[in-house]
């Protein structure tokens, strides 16, 4: 499938399809004239990313865990880089200790809410 039909399949904008495979994310292939041409798996590693993307997980991330989350089933699971998962945790504690000082703050915000409905004019 050509582009546009691609980006609406998997509601992904163009760009961002563009922008996958300039970082080695997804290669579709080419048809004769030269037109990118997207096939079923495409679409299936283009959600997946989609998906990394949007639990904030960098790409350079999901670049080195792509391959082992969307070739082969199992593929490469059992020698799983160590130094990879430790990133991942690093990153997973980041995204937890940012987590809770949102939850503070929200908590903190609604204390102030709850106070000036009380004394509200």
């Amino acid at each position: 499938m050509k582009i546009g039909e691609a980006s609406r399949v998997s509601g992904v904008s163009a760009r961002s399809l563009r922008h996958y495979e300039d970082e080695g994310l997804i290669v579709p292939g080419r048809s004769s004239n030269g037109f990118r041409d997207y096939c079923q798996s495409t679409i299936d590693r283009v959600l997946v990313i989609r998906s990394l993307l949007e639990s904030g997980l960098p790409v350079r991330l999901i670049r080195e865990a792509l391959p082992r989350l969307t070739d082969e089933p199992d593929a490469g699971m059992d020698v799983v880089c160590a130094e990879f998962l430790h990133e991942v945790q690093s990153y997973r504690d980041r995204l937890a200790a940012r987590i809770a000082v949102l939850s503070d703050r929200q908590a903190a915000l609604d204390a102030y809410l709850r106070e000036a409905r009380c004394t509200g004019p």
